[in-house]
């Protein structure tokens, strides 16, 4: 007798191997049998007659923890709803742990109103024990911020780093990754990132590198220094010996759109020459970012407390407005997600704001990041829709939302998020499989379980086979679409009739079970704590 029993489905392995009919029994949180089980019995019997079954999605780029959600909402609705059975968090630079003080969780204020937050941890064993004990919705494993432990050594401070504090670093890095995480992320686009030399990478990618650890990077320019920017992340992997995965992938700005082949050239040299390469793409021309990523570099460096000082100066005002009129940027295009400030402002454009006031796209945005404190984030249509095609095409390319789990309610705060982290992966299939056939199912479906499983080290996941780990989804290829759009970015996607994490059933015909949650957290090469 087996727990449960998916009969008459037609299986996509994750391998990217043709799909084949077959039965799949469960028992326990493992998959026990694959064949034919006409005569089996089981507690429980999914029919998936004219339906697809394949591994869970593995969004390996994903913000529900520095977005604080896995701890306020666990439940990760969104997410459910898409298919998805595992998310890596701690990218682009920032985790929530290890913090060597309290302070520290202001490495993620960048995305979260750390005033309101609790928690009791400094360490990254302490952490994950924490969110084990919560039990998420999905399985969860962490990269280690580069900028959270560079906030750890050097505070608030601005200044060139010291050898003293890359090995404080060094140190906090290696204890994290003995503790669980499973590699190091940076986000160099960031303020408190952007001081980060040669130097310090290396040093720090190749600690990771000795703990078995990958390398992940937001790299430093997604505009026209796109190109010099992946050469920098290819450069400090290749010399640190490190896996390398470059974190949404993207050319930002029609003027920058021509860069995004010569990107794919670099990434294809360097596989070639033996690097491990990969990349994460989202399906979306839209992209999310924090409003002061719009300011000339210059402004931003030493941090938000002298960005601030700079907006505020009159005589460094008007030389931030002239250097930002030089980048042309359509502020028609800029839409305000969130902000510290009224929801009034939410879901209105930069340039409608600006009318209404009288001033320049450019002064407003000034005042509006004084006002709230540096704080907002803004979507941006500054992609291509064929360089979007092309990422999702590219034989190193995963599928990621780079978004957060949430539920319908959190339309009440007036946040505007981003379309990503309703839609992603069911965009993936209705739009570039299902409609335009750019990609096969079975292509679609390695891109999001056994790719991202291989590189990640999830062991026993991203696949279905006999002894590995019952994360499973049923869907209906016929219907499975995305329904969230910019406008109205609350709605679940549709035709995933069930999903199964670590052998429980939470969908059912559509319809999220009521109950505990299951995922559990994933340590690099540990498998998971408890049960």
């Amino acid at each position: 007798m087996y727990d449960i029993l998916i009969k008459n489905g037609t299986i996509i392995d994750g391998s990217g191997r043709p799909m084949y009919r077959a039965d799949i029994a469960i028992r326990g949180d493992s998959i026990v049998t694959i064949d034919d089980l006409t005569e089996a019995k089981a507690e429980r019997v999914i029919d998936a007659t004219g339906q697809y079954v394949a591994p869970g999605f593995i969004d390996v780029n994903n913000h529900s923890d520095t977005y604080w959600q896995l701890l306020a909402h666990p439940e990760l609705e969104s997410l459910l709803y898409q298919g998805v059975t595992t998310i890596i968090g701690g990218n682009s630079g920032s985790s929530l742990a290890p913090l060597s003080d309290a302070k520290i969780i202001r490495s993620i204020q960048k995305w979260t109103d750390v005033e309101k937050i609790n928690f009791n941890w400094l360490s990254m064993k302490d952490f994950l024990r924490e969110i084990d004990r919560r039990r998420p919705a999905v399985n969860f494993a962490t990269f280690v911020g580069h900028g959270t432990i560079r906030r750890g050594a050097m505070k608030d401070k601005t200044r060139v780093i010291t050898p003293e504090e890359i090995q404080v670093m060094q140190r906090m890095l290696e204890t994290a990754l003995g503790e669980g995480a499973i590699g190091l992320s940076t986000g160099l686009l960031y303020t408190h990132a952007r001081g980060a030399g040669a130097r310090e990478l290396l040093a720090l990618v190749r600690t990771a590198v000795s703990q078995g650890g990958i390398y992940a990077t937001y790299v430093r320019d997604e505009g026209q220094g796109l190109v010099k920017s992946v050469e920098e992340a290819i450069t400090v992997a290749r010399d640190a010996g490190a896996s390398l995965h470059i974190s949404h992938l993207k050319a930002v700005g029609e003027n920058n759109w021509h860069l995004m082949d010569e990107a794919f050239n670099l990434i294809e040299t360097a596989a070639l020459s033996g690097l491990d390469v990969s990349f994460d793409v989202y399906p979306y021309t839209t992209t999310g970012s924090v409003l002061y990523t719009l300011l000339p570099e210059w402004v931003t460096q030493e941090g938000r407390k002298m960005m601030l000082a700079r907006l505020k100066d009159p005589s460094v005002r008007s030389t931030i407005e002239r250097d930002m009129r030089q980048k042309e940027i359509d502020y028609s295009q800029i839409l305000v997600s969130s902000s510290a400030l009224s929801k009034m402002l939410s879901r209105r454009k930069i340039s409608e704001i600006a009318a209404s006031q009288g001033k320049s796209p450019e002064e407003t945005i000034l005042d509006f990041l004084i006002a709230s404190n540096g704080q907002a984030i803004v979507s941006l249509e500054a992609l291509s829709e064929k360089n979007v095609l092309k990422a999702i095409q590219h034989p190193f390319s995963i599928i990621s939302s780079n978004g957060a789990g949430y539920d319908v309610a959190h339309a009440k705060t007036g946040e505007l998020v981003h379309p990503r982290n309703f839609g992603t992966f069911p965009k993936v299939f209705s739009e570039y499989v299902r409609k335009q056939k750019a990609l096969s199912w079975e292509e679609a479906v390695h891109k999001m379980s056994g790719k991202p499983a291989v590189k990640f080290q999830l062991e026993k996941r991203g696949f279905l086979q006999e002894e590995y780990f019952a994360d499973i989804v049923v869907f209906q290829p016929e219907t499975i679409t995305d329904r969230a759009t910019m406008e109205d970015p609350y709605q679940y996607a549709t035709g995933i009739s069930s999903v199964i994490i670590n052998g429980f059933l939470v969908m059912e015909e559509g319809k999220l079970l009521p109950g505990k949650r299951h995922g559990v957290v994933l340590q690099r090469k540990r498998g998971w704590f408890g049960r």
